[in-house]
């Protein structure tokens, strides 16, 4: 197993604690008009609220690893039946959250691997912004879904 430095808080100087000592990465897998969106359990931060698979990198980890295996280690997707297409950088300064868009195959298939994921579904563009996202997602899901619309349709 590689080394993990990466979880813990850092005190950004927008006035927030983020996780990710690193920085944090994520994918916004899409396939087909939709997007995969993970419940986040009650117990994690900003629990009960839907986003996508994602957390802290390590330091040795480049964007792409870290969304991969925080997606690996949180939906059990094969990282391979993916696409990426595009980076959106979420940039603090001190600390960063980097989102991989990738085009899913349609043989990939994720489900909750652990405790803290509710529940996985692949939910329409449009119907995005009517579930109750995790408030850094929702304050980005605009930009990401015009971003979205100008790669796949």
């Amino acid at each position: 197993m590689a080394h993990t430095d990466g979880d813990g808080w850092i005190q950004c100087t927008c006035g927030n604690k983020h996780w990710g000592l690193h920085g944090a990465a994520g994918l916004l897998l899409v396939r087909n008009g939709t997007i995969l969106l993970q419940h986040r359990a009650p117990w994690v931060h900003n629990g009960d609220t839907w986003g996508i698979p994602g957390g802290a990198r390590d330091s040795h980890e480049t964007i792409l690893e870290g969304a991969k295996r925080e997606a690996r280690e949180e939906l059990g997707i094969d990282t391979e039946l993916l696409e990426p297409i595009q980076t959106f950088t979420d940039d603090h300064g001190p600390w960063r959250y980097d989102t991989i868009i990738a085009k899913a195959s349609d043989n990939l298939v994720a489900h909750e691997m652990n405790d803290e994921s509710q529940e996985v579904r692949w939910i329409l563009f449009d119907d995005v912004a009517a579930m109750q996202l995790h408030p850094s997602f929702a304050r980005h899901w605009p930009e990401l879904h015009a971003l979205i619309a100008e790669l796949f349709i």
